[in-house]
């Protein structure tokens, strides 16, 4: 079948992509898919794709279906529960779906006890969808990507970030005089490595905003702002905060 992914390679890259979808519908596209979640409405899916969408639908008519089906029916407890803990109850199964999705293809193509060990290596680097959602994303300190995008990307970051909007000083300026200053701050080190949105690493080129709330970093483009809306922001809060203080 053409398209299918087939080597570890290929098969974290799905993972990766659907991932990404995911993420998306519970953070910045949170309340699209809240609507979209009619508990009047019958069984519903929420299916991530290998190019980084989301969608809600029915489950596959074919038995047994052609790749593992996430939860089934998560709409019915959509209003019987408070909706923070309804997210979080979706990106808990959504990860065991992405796992199940994974070494499903795994198993298809017959991938062999090392190529299982780095398969699962590579997707443990990333945060679960579960603790992006929740605030809680913490970089391992074991894996190469702390040493490539901690201290090293740090002092590049600085430069970096500072050749921008004045507004981008501002938002990481914080951070970065913790970290010069006591060099004991391993959590918001290790934050301000990975995007709380997608959950991607550092990149010296990218603009980044922290979120002056829950203190997360995110990608501008995750969050869809560019460092000239940034120059008029007083108080960042990202989707999921700003959406936080809204029900209360």
């Amino acid at each position: 079948m053409e398209g299918v992914p087939r080597t570890v390679e290929e098969v974290f890259n799905d993972f990766r992509g659907r991932r990404s979808g995911l993420i998306k519908a519970l953070t910045t596209d949170v309340d699209k898919f809240y609507q979209q979640c009619d508990p009047e409405k019958e069984n519903l899916c929420l299916y991530g794709l290998p190019n980084e969408t989301w969608e809600v639908n029915l489950p596959v008519e074919e038995v047994p279906p052609e790749l593992p089906e996430p939860a089934l029916g998560i709409n019915f407890a959509r209003d019987g529960m408070q909706e923070k803990d309804w997210i979080s109850l979706v990106a808990v199964h959504s990860d065991s779906w992405l796992l199940a999705v994974a070494f499903y293809f795994g198993a298809r193509f017959a991938f062999g006890k090392n190529e299982r060990k780095r398969l699962f290596r590579m997707i443990s680097e990333l945060p679960t969808i579960f603790e992006v959602v929740t605030g809680n994303v913490k970089q391992p300190k074991d894996q190469y990507a702390n040493h490539n995008s901690s201290s090293k990307s740090k002092s590049n970051a600085k430069v970096s970030r500072q050749t921008g909007s004045e507004s981008k000083v501002v938002k990481m300026s914080p951070l970065l005089k913790d970290e010069e200053e006591s060099g004991e701050d391993e959590e918001d080190e290790e934050q301000g490595a990975t995007c709380g949105a997608c959950g991607d690493s550092y990149g010296a080129d990218e603009f980044w905003i922290c979120c002056d709330v829950c203190e997360r970093w995110f990608h501008g483009k995750c969050v869809k702002i560019t460092p000239v809306k940034a120059e008029h922001i007083k108080q960042y809060k990202c989707p999921s905060c700003s959406s936080k203080r809204a029900r209360v």
